[in-house]
């Protein structure tokens, strides 16, 4: 699946959104998903909680093996999305309308790609 250009990427394979009020949404990427196979439980951070970019924040976990989750940007939590902590299989269904944490107050970013760049690092690691 070719990953979808309005969104920008991780090396560790999350994606961003970024929203016009200055926040911004971040969730799974279908290439990370998709290697984990079915996603069964995740640790999330609270609302209030800073992250870092680059640095974990959670963890997910498959049938497969637990993987560390990172932040694409620096910021506080500004909302977590329940649905998906819940039913972490919502990501493997739908890995780019499944969010999973909102970041405000955002400070800084790591290192991002754009679709096309990060297709070519999916296609190498494959």
């Amino acid at each position: 699946m070719a990953a979808p250009k309005d969104l920008k990427y991780t090396k560790t394979h999350e994606w961003v959104r970024f929203l016009g009020d200055g926040t911004a949404l971040t969730g799974f990427a279908d290439y990370a998903q998709d290697a984990l196979g079915d996603l069964v439980f995740m640790n999330a951070p609270a609302e209030g909680d800073s992250v870092t970019a680059g640095e974990p924040y959670g963890d997910i976990e498959s049938v497969k093996a637990v993987s560390d989750v990172y932040s694409p940007v620096t910021g506080i939590i500004i909302e977590v999305n329940e649905d998906v902590v819940d039913d972490p299989a919502k990501i493997n269904a739908d890995p780019y309308g499944s969010w999973i944490i909102k970041i405000g107050e955002i400070t800084g970013q790591g290192e991002l790609l754009d679709a096309d760049a990060y297709d070519q690092l999916c296609e190498e690691e494959a």
